[in-house]
């Protein structure tokens, strides 16, 4: 992230991608985002489809758009920020990224996933086990609405019994 963006434009000043590109790259910079993510952006921005298709493509060529960069770094984050695999897996999918970019870096974490539940658990209710059912049924449901998996859950809180 804290590297300098490429300089990858071929344009003349007078060229109408060249706003486009700047703009790209300083979202780019800002942090990684996925080609549908960039192309959001710009369009809301009232960029032209077709020339924002065409910078998007040039920047993925030299290296600044990198969609298994960024699944990597997005799973690693909002696993630390206690969201299960169903959750980023989900956003990621809204983020217009295909499963072979993103899957392997969740199964990676497969055996750290239920360390991400107890600890977002933790962060929210404490150490000390559901007082009763209604109790139980909160942190299901918060644990849930995170993205863990109900079966991870249920053993989860079965266990702080």
């Amino acid at each position: 992230m804290g590297e300098a963006a490429p300089n990858v434009s071929e344009w003349s000043d007078q060229d109408p991608a060249v706003p486009v590109e700047r703009l790209a790259l300083k979202l780019l910079a800002a942090r990684e985002h996925s080609r549908l993510e960039l192309e959001r952006k710009l369009r809301a921005r009232g960029f032209d489809g077709g020339l924002v298709a065409v910078v998007i493509e040039r920047l993925a060529r030299a290296g600044a758009i990198d969609e298994a960069r960024m699944a990597e770094h997005y799973v690693s984050e909002r696993a630390g920020k206690g969201f299960g695999p169903l959750r980023i897996r989900a956003e990621l999918g809204e983020r217009g990224l295909a499963e072979d970019l993103f899957g392997p870096y969740l199964s990676a974490m497969e055996g750290r996933w239920p360390d991400y539940l107890g600890a977002a658990h933790d962060r929210r209710f404490g150490a000390d086990p559901p007082l009763d059912r209604s109790d139980y049924a909160k942190r299901g449901r918060f644990l849930e609405r995170r993205g863990f998996p109900a079966d991870m859950i249920r053993r989860y809180l079965r266990w702080k019994d």
